[in-house]
């Protein structure tokens, strides 16, 4: 959020009065803390420098944006605002501020207009004389296209016209033939924002009850929607359908959003998903939806002729499984349906009979385990979730189903929890006559600091932080990532958190030492070649420090043989000093674990030897260097460690949490990077190089997409080598060739096909790029 506390009083007369004549309407509009956001964002476009045009226009349009979207949204605005401002002029910025309104009303949904903003970016990025007359045609664009339509529309006159400006301007204008047909082209049937409101009607009139409906962009790439889904309490439907033959798309709308409804009212328990096959859940998800559906038709049995006529499944259909399973769905649904195939008589028969108490989704898990065990005998090979593609306005089903591996609510509130938690510095004899519990959880509302360590009366020689302690942990540092999907990055997406390592034996590090006797021998040899030579001396140089008398004596020589002499007779003495920082970044994700082929050793094991062999190598040289590690758990908790940090030295102490470190959780390899460029910022060095030590590829758990990860983390590669660090990266996994080349370039990664050889490629590897 953009929330601070703004003086209103230093901004222009102009916006002053403009702000006063709005502020009935912000009232209504903003929370209190919206409406100090409001404030911030109207200083913000001040500050820009772009005239007082562009805060007018988003005094106008904020409230009305705010009570269609929310006032979050607004946040995101003003920050596409700011960026747009290195792209194009001012004008076009009030004009987007101006039109904003239109667009939320017409998107209806915060998630939808993120998407708009998003293109308003990629358009300004690579179109930017396109962007006015686009803004200026908004209304009858939106009016006719979706989202996706809107950015497929875009992306044509993009590619088509990239190096004829005049032409761009007529295809965003409208003012061309070519733009026309491609409007026609991704025209949709029945827009979601020109019947929502029937519709919630509609429900309203059913069940008497509010739904709240919200609309999913769904044909964002493609020319197919998202099928309909409910999370918790909201139903999402596509922002868009065409007619399905005869039936036009309000009642496409109709049956998706009656059939979502009866979802909500009818479904008390979840089913377990545990231990299922994808083809079981698909076949109790058919009878899922017929006993709901049944239940609806109890109270308007009309819901059956609304239904039936967008089932499109016949007997000819039976080439895949999912054939089947769409002829069972219109054989429970429709009675006039005659289809004499066994299977699908046999789930009749079985619904037929559960049909007087369906109150229980029970009925539906045990016909749909019977009917997929009878499906699995079929002699088809086919994908066997394929379910229900006949029927466009059923639901994915998510809503019947729960899935205990990721609780999104449960974690939300443990996150609200953790971030409320106060914390006081007091003195002693507060924390003696005040305090409730001595030992508070990290869970507690309230923990109580004191200055200096209290001791136990018993035990006088361990303090009570030693012995129940959490360890320090510092403020979650905020860092963006980028989403190849939506091509720009999400601001303060990921969390870095610093927390001090556990120390472990330091005894271990001589017996490393010890053990790779030998290699320390030649790497010490190695050494000696990369130790700076002291003071040379250059010869032959146009000027310098001093006059090279050798030189002198040629010249003079050349002259008496009446040749020309070279003129190059000064000496310049230069200092050989080696100037480079390297950073040793280890994944330390739950894979590090895993032991070699063949030994009882794992992979952690050799990243410790490893990096204890190049930091012996590193302190020989006298080369800053810094050992860090890092771990995942979700965007909101990326556990960065510093085992040694380039002000400390390479004492006990650091060799003790180097030996401490453990291996667990994720690997978000982006976030990590950015920090470590962060940190080598600091550093005076002229040469500055993190050294990134994996055994896999870039993941975590609250992402299943494996691409968006690796594009994040090329990404932030590409931001370091602008920020001058270099980045080379030593990956452990013998299939790693394809990504770890994407990711960090053809000449600065390096796959280890023998992981046991690790110790010895490290030290070495670091001497060859900083020779």
């Amino acid at each position: 959020m953009l929330a601070a506390q703004t003086d209103i009083s230093e901004l222009p007369g102009k916006v002053q009065d403009a702000i006063d004549a709005s502020a009935a309407q912000a009232a209504k509009a903003f929370t209190p803390h919206g409406l100090l956001s409001y404030h911030a964002g109207i200083a913000a476009l001040c500050r820009l420098g772009r005239g007082d045009g562009l805060a007018l226009a988003f005094v106008n349009a904020a409230p009305s944006i705010a009570r269609e979207l929310g006032e979050d949204v607004l946040d995101e605005l003003v920050q596409e605002a700011l960026r747009l401002a290195s792209k194009t002029s001012g004008a076009v910025i009030e004009r987007l501020l101006e039109t904003a309104p239109l667009a939320a009303s017409r998107l209806g949904d915060a998630e939808v207009f993120h998407g708009y903003l998003s293109l308003i970016h990629h358009i300004a990025a690579n179109a930017p004389r396109a962007l006015r007359p686009m803004l200026d045609k908004l209304d009858t664009l939106l009016g006719q296209l979706t989202l996706g339509g809107l950015r497929r529309w875009a992306q044509w006159g993009i590619h088509a016209h990239r190096t004829h400006f005049d032409d761009q301007v007529r295809y965003f204008g409208l003012d061309s033939a070519e733009s026309l047909a491609i409007v026609q082209q991704e025209r949709r049937g029945t827009l979601f924002v020109d019947v929502h409101r029937r519709i919630g009607m509609y429900l309203r009139a059913l069940f008497g009850r509010d739904f709240i409906i919200r609309p999913t962009a769904g044909d964002f790439e493609s020319r197919n929607g998202y099928r309909p889904s409910i999370d918790e309490y909201l139903i999402h439907l596509p922002d868009a359908y065409d007619d399905v033959g005869n039936v036009g798309g309000l009642d496409i709308y109709r049956a998706a959003s009656v059939h979502a409804a009866a979802h909500v009212v009818y479904t008390t328990d979840r089913l377990s998903s545990e231990g299922l096959s994808p083809l079981q859940i698909a076949a109790v998800n058919v009878v899922e939806d017929a006993r709901i559906e049944a239940l609806a038709m109890q109270h308007f049995p009309k819901l059956r002729q609304l239904w039936s006529r967008l089932h499109m499944a016949s007997p000819a259909q039976c080439a895949a499984l999912g054939d089947y399973l769409d002829r069972v769905a219109r054989a429970l649904l429709d009675p006039a349906y005659v289809d004499d195939d066994a299977i699908v008589a046999d789930a009749r028969s079985h619904f037929a009979r559960a049909h007087r108490d369906l109150r229980s989704n029970l009925v539906s898990h045990d016909i749909g385990l019977a009917l997929a065990e009878r499906l699995s005998a079929l002699p088809i090979t086919a994908r066997a979730a394929d379910a229900v593609r006949s029927a466009p306005y059923r639901d994915d089903n998510r809503h019947t189903w729960e899935y205990r591996g990721y609780d999104t609510r449960a974690a939300l509130e443990e996150r609200y929890r953790f971030s409320h938690q106060q914390r006081r510095h007091v003195n002693l004899m507060e924390f003696v006559n005040e305090i409730d519990t001595e030992t508070a959880g990290d869970d507690a509302q309230e923990v109580w600091v004191l200055k200096s360590e209290l001791f136990p009366y018993e035990d006088g020689g361990v303090s009570y932080n030693a012995v129940e302690g959490a360890q320090a942990q510092a403020a979650p540092l905020p860092y963006p990532e980028w989403d190849y999907r939506i091509q720009m990055q999400r601001p303060a997406w990921a969390q870095i958190i610093e927390s001090l390592p556990a120390q472990g034996d330091a005894a271990r590090i001589d017996a490393i030492l010890a053990r790779h006797k030998p290699l320390t021998g030649r790497l010490h040899r190695l050494i000696e070649a990369l130790q700076p030579q002291g003071v040379q001396r250059l010869r032959k140089q146009e000027d310098g420090d001093e006059i090279d008398l050798n030189a002198v004596l040629d010249a003079w020589t050349d002259l008496r043989r009446g040749q020309m002499p070279d003129s190059r007779f000064m000496l310049r003495h230069k200092r050989s000093v080696r100037d480079i920082a390297v950073l040793i970044l280890l994944d330390l994700s739950e894979s590090a674990n895993e032991k070699l082929a063949g030994s009882e050793q794992r992979i952690i094991d050799l990243a410790l030897e490893a990096a204890v062999l190049t930091a012996d190598t590193l302190e020989r040289i006298g080369d800053p260097f810094a050992i860090h590690g890092f771990q995942s758990d979700g965007r909101h908790a990326v556990h960065y460690r510093r085992f040694k940090d380039f002000k400390h030295a390479y004492d006990a102490q650091a060799k003790g949490r180097l030996c401490g470190m453990r291996a667990e959780l994720s690997t978000r390899m982006g976030a990590a990077l950015r920090h470590a460029t962060h940190l080598m910022h600091k550093q005076p060095q002229g040469q500055k190089l993190i050294l990134v030590l994996t055994d896999g590829a870039p993941a975590d758990v609250d992402e299943r997409d494996p691409q968006y990860l690796r594009q994040d983390a090329k990404k932030a590669v590409e931001e370091a080598r602008r920020a001058g660090v270099t980045t080379f990266c030593l990956s452990l996994d013998p299939q790693a060739d394809d990504y770890v080349e994407r990711i960090f370039g053809r000449s600065h990664a390096m796959v280890l096909d023998n992981i046991a050889r690790l110790p010895e490629k490290l030290p070495a590897l670091y001497a060859a790029l900083t020779k």
